[in-house]
């Protein structure tokens, strides 16, 4: 029987790094990831869906599709609820030799 590392499951089930294939799990993971840490923040703020979207300006349904899943909100919404719920914001960007990082 062979062994296999976490890593060699990874790429065979999800594609190896750097493949679109990963690119899309990780990105779709990514915002499922965002979506839960809203509603968790929102909930220890005991704030409503409907709260957090009037404090913000957008109808109860949008707060609730960004929980479930963050891809399809633009940025400037995403830092309108972080703000409303009194987050610290910081967004790093990495390229080829550069390193930018910005933070709220």
């Amino acid at each position: 029987m062979r062994a296999y590392t976490l890593d060699q499951v990874q790429d065979k089930l999800i594609g190896k790094v750097g493949t679109p294939e990963r690119d899309v799990f990780e990105y779709e993971l990514q915002m499922d990831l965002i979506g839960k840490a809203i509603k968790q923040a929102r909930q220890e703020r005991h704030l409503t869906q409907e709260e957090l979207g009037k404090m913000i300006g957008v109808q109860k349904a949008q707060i609730s599709r960004l929980e479930s899943n963050a891809s399809n909100v633009t940025m400037d919404t995403l830092l309108r609820v972080f703000t409303a719920l009194k987050a610290k914001v910081r967004l790093q960007v990495e390229l080829p030799n550069l390193n930018i990082s910005v933070g709220q």
